[in-house]
């Protein structure tokens, strides 16, 4: 006859096994940043987590959520703009689960459909913009793309924070056209700044001017002070500017000493003149 020892082993040996496995099925533990959509019979139950989750086997299932902020690059799209030029533009999308229930029940896989989504968005918002606003305003660009993906990813359970449009590539061809428009715009700003100096520095002038026209010893200071400025660069030759109220008086002298000789001239010519011959009376 057997012993009953050796009959019992075994059959302990099946029940710790058993009891084990369903130990480990049973008993769950979740990180911080994890909680756990539970199904009891395939039915939603609630959201458990973190920390220690007891679950019934084979009677509940229990699917893991990160809630952590995860990071998606976006690959580059293909962009047309509102005008009609043609670029390669890329983003970064960051994102995290708020409702895990929601993102496990309303959506199969949230991460590429996220990722799709933000694809599709990226796309027509850029579209519906003109080149010079992508490259001047790409923070506002990206708010608008943040601000419509948060409100289409809501219903499932998911909170876009922030996305951050990171490249915008052009054709050489564009690279060129913008760089001769920014030169043009260059050479404009500098022909108005020099206009508007040029403006400025004859109304000083003429406001010295008037200045200097009332005070003629004013004048005289300034043809002085100008011959010591030439004085001090050691020139060979001096150019001395002369009133022209100094120099009237000798060239009216000088008019007059022409204009007398003529006269003279002139009334002799009429005193040489012979006198025409009366004619014969019969």
């Amino acid at each position: 006859m057997l012993d009953p020892n050796v009959i019992l082993f075994p059959a302990i040996v099946f029940a710790f096994v058993v009891a084990l496995l369903f130990l480990f099925a049973a008993v769950k533990i979740l990180r911080q940043y994890e909680r756990a959509v539970v199904f009891t019979l395939g039915k939603f139950q609630a959201v458990k987590g973190p920390g220690l989750v007891l679950m019934i086997p084979f009677i509940q299932e229990m699917v893991r959520v990160d809630q952590r902020i995860q990071v998606v690059e976006i690959p580059t799209q293909d962009v047309i703009s509102r005008d009609n030029v043609s670029m390669k533009v890329d983003a970064v999308l960051y994102f995290r689960v708020v409702a895990p229930e929601r993102a496990i029940i309303q959506v199969q896989d949230y991460l590429p459909a996220t990722n799709m989504l933000a694809q599709t968005t990226l796309r027509a918002v850029l579209g519906q913009h003109e080149l010079d606003e992508m490259l001047s305003e790409r923070k506002k660009l990206s708010v608008d793309v943040q601000a419509i993906l948060d409100s289409q990813t809501e219903t499932w359970g998911i909170k876009v924070s922030n996305v951050e449009i990171r490249t915008v590539e052009l054709t050489e061809n564009m690279v060129r056209a913008i760089a001769k428009q920014a030169e043009a715009e260059r050479d404009r700003r500098a022909k108005i700044i020099h206009a508007e100096a040029e403006f400025q520095a004859s109304q000083t002038l003429t406001n010295a001017a008037k200045i200097l026209s009332t005070t003629p010893a004013a004048m005289q200071l300034r043809y002085l002070q100008t011959l010591t400025e030439i004085g001090a660069e050691q020139n060979s030759t001096v150019v001395f500017p002369m009133p022209i109220d100094i120099i009237k008086p000798f060239l009216e002298l000088f008019d007059k000493a022409e204009d007398t000789p003529t006269l003279k001239q002139s009334n002799g010519a009429h005193r040489r003149a012979p006198a025409k011959p009366s004619a014969a009376v019969q």
